[in-house]
Formats: structure tokens, C-alpha cells, sequence
């Protein structure tokens, strides 16, 4: 799917060429055409994830939590493994529950909504940068967002994450309207965001929100803005529209103290809202903890924010260095928000990856602004020299994926035409293009190459050593006979439980005289050992290899040595005694 679009935006990239005289590289408005070509193709290889399964464990685990709502015909509580669950916020389930409502239980119909509400955020990102400063920097920054890795990622394993990316930069942008222009409307739709983001993710979004108006407001020292009396009635708005939010979790676990949850009872779920979520995860004392590394982020941020990285890093330094000499003609808002929230993260015991995607439209603005002020000669060829060096490691890292990962729907025209798009990158950029606006180019198509053989070949290929996705679409298509489906109890099977469309039931060896006479099981070998010494007649009708697929090691990711690194799952037919 990736691939044809591709191919049909490469035709169409080139007929635009020649239709509109874009050659011209002295034309600024050719320039913009340009741009918003490339803004365009970005968008698609963010959607080109769309249909790829689901990934585990966290988005099955969220697209079976939302499934529950619908089957059980109950938005008010969130269920996983058969019992109550309590860690993220109702939000992004309302929304995806929404979209299966309408939809039914597709890939697609899960994963749309987070990636409509991230491109929901490339649109606030365009509208704050242009108000920051221009719109050659805005359309920058939009290229420099759609093409950070880990957003691209996170629109191809949808989790809460691009949800809040969205929904923090809207906020960002309508308290900074409200500020300028004074607008209610705009404070409005501020707290909307703002109400939306906690109930997404937890108070630790006002962190965010917070940081980057309250912080350019005290380096500026507006002191009458800080102290209006509008953010009251903000307070006011935030708590109102996150009253649903309490409402559930209030009804789910504050009416019932005897429901166990991590091991107690009399677990409220509003004070986890306001408190353990996030703050308990930050100072290690909520019920779930983690151990933090407080250089984490800093070597996460060169992977997931590549290709940008780099200049990234040069570009808060000279904002920080220009700014502390000019203090008042400074826009801090985005700074503040991002370091910040970055540094808070870096000091928590609990840290992940994808947590820093909600600051990548800050960062993306910063690294834009800082490249469209670059003038002298030697910085721009210090950039070109330093984007050279990352695309040729990106694609030396693509290909060295491609040779010892062997994915099975890389072929010799696949490949062809990934060669075709090296081609373009090394050509097409001097023809339509020059100075800085080359270096971009070529970053851009190094992106598009490298997410285009991700989303395209390897990610396809992987999710096939997800066993419990796997094992589901064969029952769909096999279980000809409607034997009732079990599933071996004790383990975690979101894959399994979200794609199989028909009912299942857990159970263990030791539960024997209470199954039916023929079942269709869905376990390990060892498991099976067990049901055949207990006297049933065991037959395995398919195997699966199975692997952690967010957990890659080298071992599994060189063809030669994979086998060692897998495990078997079966589908079963047991016959008991009865």
C-alpha cells in the first residue's frame, strides 16, 4: 500500500514539475509549492501505517480496552484481562470506541482518530509558528515534525501519544491567542484542549501547557498577564470539562472501595487521576514505578527526533545564547515548554521513549527558526556537511536492515524502486533548489526513503512473529466447525483478544473437567504437554513463531541467528474424556 502510493506521488511530483515550471529555484512562490509538495507526501507516509496490525503490547491493550466499551454497551469503565483496569484516562478510548461504533473492529478504525488528532497538531504547529514568526519558518517546521522518526513511529504503533501531541500544541496556541488578542473564544478552546489533554493523559500535560505560556511570560516579565484574572476562569473551564473524566472513575472505583486493584482495596480513582498517575510515577511512590536514567531522553532524543537531532541541539544552544542577550524580543514559548517538560522527564524514575513526542512541534519550531536564520556561508555548509553525514547513516542503516533482516515482501522490484528514490534524493534537490532549502530537501527524501521501507516492508514482515494476531486471523478464516475458542489463562493476549471475532474463554491444564468434549485451544507446547497427560486427545493444527516485535535485538534481526531468538504458540484441537 505504501509503496503504490509512493509511486503515484513520485508521477505526480514530476508532471507538477514540468506543468508549473517549478525549476525556477530563484522563485520564492515555486519554493512554497515545493514545500507544501513535500508536506504533502509526508502526510501520506504518516498515514501509510494505517493498515499494518496492530502492534503490542500497549496498542493492542488500548484497542481492546475501547472494544470492551462497545461490546459491553459501557463507557463509563475500562476493562482489560476480564477485570477493572486503572492507569490511563478515558479520552482516547471514548474516541476510538467512537470510531468502532461506526466502523467496526478494523486496524484502520483504531488507529485513525490518534493519527487524525497528530495531524490535528501539524496544523497548530503551522498556525504557532506563523504567529511567532512567519510562514517560510511555519512550513518548515510542519516538514521538520511530519518527518521526526518517532512521530512517524507513533502514527504506525498509535497509542495515547499522538492524541496528546494535538491536543497540547492546540492548547499552546489558543492561551497564546488569548494572550495577544484577548479573545474568550480562544481561552475557550484553550481549555477545551487543555481538558481533553489531561483526560488523555494525565495532569502531567499541564506541565507542558503550563510551562510554555507561564515561562515566556516570567522571562518577559509580564507580570500583568501572569496575574489576569482570565486564568481563574481557566481553572474554572479546565475542571468543568474534565468533570466527565472524574464522573467515571468515580462511579468505577470510588463507589466500590472493595474492588481490588495493584493488590488493594479502597483504591480511589480520582486521587490516581490527580495524583499517582503522574506525580506518584515522577517521585517513584504511586503503584506503578520505574527506574529512571537521567540521561535518557538526551541519547532517546538522537533516534527520535533523527533526522533533526543535530541541528536540533545546535539550535537551542543559539536560542539560548542570542536570548539571554535580548531577552524581551524573544519568543520563549516554545523553549519553555519543551525544556521544561524535558527536564522533568529526565528526573522522573519513569521514562519511555514515546513520552517526548508531546514537546516535537516545540522542537520542531526551534530547529526551523534556527535554520531560516542561518545566513553566513560556513554555517550553512557546516549544516550541509552534518545532514549529509545523517542521510548517508540513515540509509546505510536501512540497507544493512534489509540485508540481514531478509523481510519476505522485499523484492528485487521493491528494491528497484527504493533505488529510484536514492536516485531522486541525490538528484532532484540541486535541480529545483539551493542553499539551505537543498539541505532540507534531501533530508525530507532520505526521511521519506527510510519510513517508506519501514512502514512498507519491515514492519509488515515483523508483525507476522506477532503470534497472537496471527493465530486470530487463521481462526477467523479456519474455525469451520465453531468449536468454542479458549485461550490459555496467566498471560497477556490483547493481540489475540482484539482481532479474533468470535468470543473466547480463558483456561488451564487444571481445569480440565470443565471444558467441553472438542475446543479449539490457543497456548504453548509446555501447556499442551500437560492437557495430554491429563488424557486428552491433543491435536496441533498450526504453529506460529512468536516474538516480542517492540523489543528487537540483534540476534532476532539478522535472518541467520532469528531461530534461536523465537518461540512457538499453537492452535489445538483438544478432545476430552467427557
Amino acid at each position: 500500500m505504501a509503496l503504490h502510493i509512493s509511486l503515484a506521488l513520485g508521477k505526480a511530483c514530476f508532471l507538477y514539475l514540468y506543468r508549473t515550471n517549478l525549476m525556477n529555484v530563484n522563485n520564492t512562490a515555486n519554493q512554497q509549492k515545493w514545500l507544501c509538495l513535500f508536506i504533502g507526501i509526508a502526510v501520506v507516509i504518516n498515514f501509510s501505517g494505517l493498515f499494518t496490525t496492530i502492534m503490542g503490547p500497549d496498542g493492542n491493550l488500548y484497542a481492546t480496552i475501547a472494544k470492551n466499551m462497545v461490546q459491553r454497551n459501557n463507557y463509563t469503565d475500562l476493562f482489560a484481562w476480564g477485570t477493572d483496569w486503572l492507569d490511563k484516562p478515558h479520552f482516547p478510548f471514548w474516541v476510538a470506541a467512537l470510531f468502532f461504533k461506526c466502523f467496526g473492529f478494523k486496524t484502520w478504525a483504531y488507529k485513525l482518530p490518534g493519527i487524525l488528532f497528530m495531524m490535528m497538531g501539524v496544523v497548530y504547529t503551522y498556525y504557532f509558528a506563523k504567529s511567532l514568526y512567519n510562514k517560510q519558518i511555519a512550513l518548515w517546521s510542519v516538514l521538520i515534525l511530519l518527518t521526526a522518526q518517532h512521530i512517524i513511529l507513533s502514527n504506525t504503533d498509535v497509542r495515547a501519544e499522538p492524541y496528546l501531541t494535538g491536543l497540547i500544541i492546540a492548547a499552546v496556541y489558543h492561551f497564546y491567542k488569548t494572550i495577544t488578542g484577548n479573545s474568550f473564544l480562544h481561552l475557550l478552546l484553550a481549555c477545551l484542549f487543555t481538558a481533553c489533554a489531561l483526560m488523555t493523559k494525565g495532569m502531567f500535560a499541564l506541565i507542558t501547557i503550563g510551562g510554555a505560556i507561564v515561562g515566556h511570560l516570567i522571562i518577559t516579565r509580564q507580570w500583568k498577564q501572569l496575574f489576569h484574572w482570565r486564568w481563574l476562569l481557566a481553572i474554572v473551564l479546565i475542571l468543568v470539562f474534565i468533570l466527565p473524566e472524574i464522573w467515571c472513575l468515580y462511579q468505577q472505583f470510588d463507589l466500590h472501595p472493595e474492588k481490588v486493584v495493584f493488590g488493594h482495596t479502597g483504591v480511589s480513582g480520582i486521587k490516581f487521576f490527580f495524583w499517582d498517575s503522574q506525580v506518584g510515577r515522577f517521585f517513584n511512590t504511586g503503584p506503578i514505578t520505574g527506574s529512571g536514567d537521567p540521561f535518557f531522553f538526551v541519547h532517546t532524543l538522537l533516534w527520535a527526533f533523527s533526522p533533526w537531532s543535530l541541528l536540533l541541539f545546535v539550535a537551542l544552544f543559539w536560542f539560548i545564547k542570542k536570548g539571554v542577550k535580548n531577552v524581551y524580543n524573544q519568543q520563549w514559548y516554545c523553549i519553555c515548554g519543551a525544556l521544561i517538560t524535558f527536564l522533568l522527564f529526565s528526573a522522573s524514575q519513569f521514562q519511555l521513549p514515546h513520552y517526548l513526542n508531546i514537546v516535537f512541534p516545540f522542537f520542531s519550531i526551534i530547529t526551523a527558526q534556527y535554520l531560516y536564520g542561518l545566513s553566513s556561508p560556513k554555517s550553512i555548509n557546516a549544516v550541509r556537511v552534518t545532514q549529509t553525514v545523517v542521510v548517508i547513516l540513515m540509509l546505510f542503516i536501512i540497507a544493512a536492515l534489509a540485508y540481514f533482516y531478509r523481510p519476505e515482501t522485499l523484492n528485487w522490484f521493491n528494491g528497484i524502486v527504493i533505488l529510484a528514490f536514492v536516485l531522486i534524493l541525490l538528484f532532484l534537490p540541486a535541480l529545483i533548489s539551493t542553499g539551505m532549502q537543498r539541505i532540507i530537501y534531501r533530508t525530507l527524501l532520505a526521511s521519506f526513503i527510510v519510513n517508506l521501507f519501514l512502514n512498507g516492508f519491515f514492519y509488515p514482515s515483523l508483525l507476522r512473529y506477532q503470534a497472537g494476531s496471527q493465530a486470530a486471523f487463521w481462526i477467523n478464516y479456519n474455525n469451520l466447525n465453531k468449536l468454542p475458542v479458549y485461550v490459555d489463562a496467566g498471560q497477556f493476549h490483547d493481540d489475540f483478544n482484539f482481532y479474533l471475532n468470535a468470543p473466547f474463554t480463558q483456561t488451564t491444564p487444571d481445569s480440565v473437567n470443565a471444558l467441553p468434549k472438542s475446543l479449539m485451544l490457543y497456548t504453548d507446547a509446555a501447556s499442551l504437554n500437560i492437557y495430554t497427560k491429563k488424557g486428552c486427545t491433543v491435536t496441533i493444527i498450526k504453529r506460529f513463531k512468536a516474538y516480542a516485535v517492540t523489543r528487537l535485538s540483534s540476534d532476532f534481526l539478522n535472518k541467520n541467528t532469528r531461530d534461536k531468538e523465537l518461540s512457538e504458540m499453537d492452535i489445538a484441537i483438544i478432545n476430552t474424556k467427557k
